[in-house]
């Protein structure tokens, strides 16, 4: 049967609860309060555990690791010293007279002069690149030049990203050329300044 709560705490009391155990509504409310506080420091601690302990590699994925990583050091120019081997573009390389190009774009013919230059090597390094992994080397050939043609320009823009400094604002082109973005963008070159 139905009881109010004045009766079956008289009962409780009558079987022998100990009334020192009883929460007013101040100490029930702090309580719950400590207990959700509680829970949620352990939902806290069980996703930072999961964050943090994230499985270490595979043999076979640190073998992979370690391949990928040699063919990028043996195709990447200048390697880590690229600040000091750096040359700029002349600042007045991008300020002259502008064509207009086919797909209704503006460029400076003697930039865009310059950037072709710079960026044939830099293809033929993807390319090396790619040849030194295996996996890429068991493709068809029709894959890997579907492959090439579709990831070239990334692979590039990710090895130059890298050789920006924000402090002279260029970017470092095939590990030689530093170019300011005015100059990128009008040498034709506008999809890799906007990048960045």
């Amino acid at each position: 049967w139905n009881q109010c709560q004045e009766c079956r705490f008289k009962k409780c009391i009558a079987v022998g609860m100990a009334t020192d155990l009883v929460l007013d509504d101040g100490k029930r409310l702090a309580k719950r309060k400590l207990i959700e506080e509680n829970r949620e420091k352990r939902r806290k601690d069980e996703l930072q555990k999961s964050l943090v302990q994230k499985p270490e590699p595979t043999a076979e994925e640190w073998e992979l690791i370690q391949v990928v990583t040699e063919a990028h050091v043996a195709t990447n120019a200048q390697g880590s010293h690229w600040k000091q081997k750096r040359k700029f573009l002349p600042e007045d390389i991008g300020q002259a007279p502008i064509v207009n190009a086919p797909e209704g774009g503006k460029v400076d013919l003697e930039a865009f002069s310059q950037f072709t230059k710079i960026i044939t090597p830099a293809i033929t390094r993807v390319v090396d690149f790619a040849k030194k992994l295996p996996m890429f080397c068991e493709l068809p050939c029709e894959d890997q030049i579907i492959l090439l043609k579709g990831c070239c320009m990334e692979i590039m823009s990710l090895r130059a990203a890298v050789r920006y400094d924000p402090e002279s604002e260029t970017l470092t082109l095939n590990g030689e050329m530093a170019v300011t973005r005015g100059q990128l963008k009008n040498g034709g070159l506008g999809v890799v300044s906007d990048a960045i």
